[in-house]
C-alpha cells in the first residue's frame, strides 16, 4: 500500500488522497461506535429516547462519560464493556489516520541523495 524506500515520494495530492481515504475510514470506525452506543443504551436501559441514547455515546466518545448514568445492571455492564470498546476505537481511529503522515515523515528522512 505504501511505497517503499527505493521509491520516490508521491505527489501532494496522492498523499492528500491517501490521508482522506484514511481518515474516512476513521471516521466509519467513530460514526459505526457512535450508533452502537446509542442502540445499545436504548436496548439495554428503558425508556431513553434516541436523543438522549445518542448524546451519551457521543459524550462516551468523547471521553467524558455518560450524561445520564445507567440505572439497571444491564445497562451498567454495557457502559463499561462499551467505554473499553470505544477507548479502543478512538486509538485504532488516530493511529490509522496518522499513519500516512508519519510514513511520509520517515519516508523523507530515508530517500536516497
Amino acid at each position: 500500500m505504501y511505497e517503499s524506500r527505493d521509491q520516490p515520494l508521491i505527489s501532494r495530492w496522492q498523499f492528500a488522497k491517501r490521508l482522506l481515504a484514511h481518515a474516512s475510514i476513521g471516521i466509519v470506525f467513530v460514526v459505526f461506535s457512535l450508533m452502537l452506543g446509542a442502540l445499545g443504551h436504548m436496548w439495554f436501559e428503558e425508556n431513553v429516547h434516541w436523543h438522549d441514547a445518542a448524546l451519551n455515546a457521543a459524550m462516551m466518545v468523547g471521553g467524558l462519560g455518560p450524561m445520564a448514568l445507567p440505572e439497571t445492571w444491564a445497562g451498567k455492564v454495557f457502559f463499561a464493556i462499551y467505554g473499553a470498546y470505544v477507548s479502543l476505537v478512538l486509538a485504532a481511529a488516530f493511529g490509522l489516520i496518522i499513519a500516512p503522515v508519519l510514513h511520509r515523515i520517515l519516508h523523507t528522512f530515508h530517500l536516497e541523495d
